[in-house]
């Protein structure tokens, strides 16, 4: 039996509010402003209380159970994060204000430059973009005003892997640059040979996601970067992936000469329903110049008994400014936060972990699903939700039954290169026994698909929604409310 609606719930004349005596002179609402036609429920407190806090329980949430949502990186946030991102002295503060009043904000802004300058092994870094996105945007844009910089205008094309990002080649396009689609070899890396042969003159870059989508190192990262070097482009990291590396291996020691990062996944900062991001790009030292003005700098040096001041810089053949103000402030404070909370030690820990938790649970479902690269993944990995010898049942059935054992779906059908693709990742803050509660129950609905694919195909049985039209309902749009006993 289903809840009941508020609407089902309202009884005339009930009332879960009572107004003070007024205390000041009561004034007639003028009439155009009046609706008598509101169908609103008439409810007690309690009644609106339960209402709102039954809704409550049926969001899904990572406080509520494990994403296994590959590529997005959906850990717990340490609630510290959230204490710290709220400190008055962050909260109360303008970016309109004297710089001598906000010296907090900008030491804390150019502390995490510094950070993750260490982390990436890059030279400079800038905070101002809003998302993952965003700063591959600011990337396009840096490459392609380098090559301007120095007379190379007939460099027009980047270069991306089909294991790439899914936004790779739309910012790369955004930026002014054709696309140039490479392939992966039967080991899951980039094709050398394909690569070697679409380098040529023509060549501004390279965007290489590594770890890729396949959930897989390239394991000839650094001949991918010579090749790229030698035909005069630079090599772009998509650092989406770098939680699987921190600690182990900086891109900027590998040769790459720009990269970004998204706080929001790598740094336990929330994500999720659209935002909010944050995309902080770091740059090789022949890039700087380059880099969005303004950055956070020290203007004014300090010593033993005056702290430096800190400001804003703006690089000399800056693309300019690519967002208002500088950054999304509240999640550069969390991320800030995490990584001192961390330590070096506690960043390390945080890939190993990623990957042994990575690693556990493939070894124990590719006996049960099909593995197209059978080797050591790195955070995530990536199955085919199909059986050569069940039909009918595609890898979006196995998402849908994955709900009525408790989890939410791992990502579908991306990246495209893997046949109806299940894209895992359980990241480094899920226990043992969460792991093995998945595996049993993905392990479970593989036998059910052999058995009884219908429970698959009809999926999910158990959830307050059941399965939706989804084709129609993105051809058949409904953009109104709609209230009962109204047309």
């Amino acid at each position: 039996m289903s809840e009941p609606t508020i609407y089902e719930l309202s009884s005339e004349g009930r009332s879960g509010i009572k107004f003070p005596a007024l205390d000041v002179p009561e004034t007639k609402i003028p009439d155009k402003f009046l609706r008598e036609d509101v169908p609103l429920p008439e409810l007690s407190e309690l009644d609106v209380i339960r209402h709102f806090t039954n809704l409550s329980h049926l969001n899904y949430s990572i406080d509520k159970g494990f994403y296994p949502l590959g590529s997005c990186t959906m850990k717990y946030n340490p609630r510290i994060n959230e204490v710290t991102a709220r400190f008055r002295g962050f909260t109360n503060t303008h970016p309109f204000q004297p710089i001598d009043t906000i010296q907090g904000n900008l030491a804390a802004m150019y502390f995490l430059q510094e950070l993750l300058k260490e982390i990436t092994g890059f030279s400079a870094a800038t905070l101002q973009p809003a998302a993952g996105a965003h700063g591959e945007f600011v990337g396009g844009l840096i490459i392609g005003a380098y090559h301007k910089f120095k007379n190379d205008n007939h460099r027009t094309k980047i270069l991306i892997p089909d294991s790439a990002h899914g936004t790779n080649p739309a910012t790369s396009n955004m930026s002014g640059f054709d696309i140039v689609n490479i392939p992966t070899d039967n080991r899951g890396n980039i094709d050398l040979s394909a690569l070697s042969e679409a380098c040529n003159e023509s060549t501004a870059g390279l965007m290489l996601t590594n770890p890729n989508t396949l959930g897989l190192f390239e394991e000839n990262v650094l001949d991918v970067i010579d090749i790229v070097h030698a035909a005069g482009g630079l090599v772009y990291g998509d650092g989406a992936n770098l939680n699987a590396l921190l600690g182990i291996v900086k891109p900027g020691e590998l040769g790459f000469d720009i990269m970004h990062i998204n706080l929001h996944k790598t740094f336990s900062t929330p994500h999720g329903g659209g935002g909010p991001g944050s995309g902080p790009v770091v740059v090789a030292n022949h890039l700087a110049d380059f880099l969005p003005e303004p950055i956070i700098g020290i203007i004014e040096d300090g010593n033993d008994e005056i702290p430096p001041l800190y400001g804003f810089i703006s690089p000399k053949n800056s693309i300019g400014r690519m967002k208002t103000f500088h950054g999304h402030f509240g999640i550069i404070v969390r991320a800030l936060t995490y990584i001192l909370m961390q330590g070096k030690d506690g960043l390390r820990e945080v890939s190993d972990h990623a990957v042994l938790n990575a690693n556990y649970l493939m070894t124990l479902l590719k006996n049960h699903y099909t593995l197209p690269f059978d080797r050591t993944c790195m955070h995530e990995f990536v199955l085919e939700g199909v059986w050569k010898d069940v039909h009918g049942v595609h890898a979006l059935d196995v998402a849908k039954r994955l709900m009525d054992y408790g989890f939410h779906p791992p990502t579908n059908y991306f990246p495209l290169n893997v046949n109806e693709a299940l894209m895992i990742e359980p990241t480094e803050t899920e226990n043992k026994q969460t792991l093995d509660y998945f595996v049993d129950a993905m392990v479970a609905i593989a036998k059910e698909a052999h058995e009884a694919p219908e429970l698959l195909t009809t999926a999910p049985h158990n959830t307050p929604i059941k399965r939706l039209d989804e084709l129609k309902a993105a051809k058949d749009l409904v953009l109104c409310c709609w209230f009962p006993d109204r047309t």
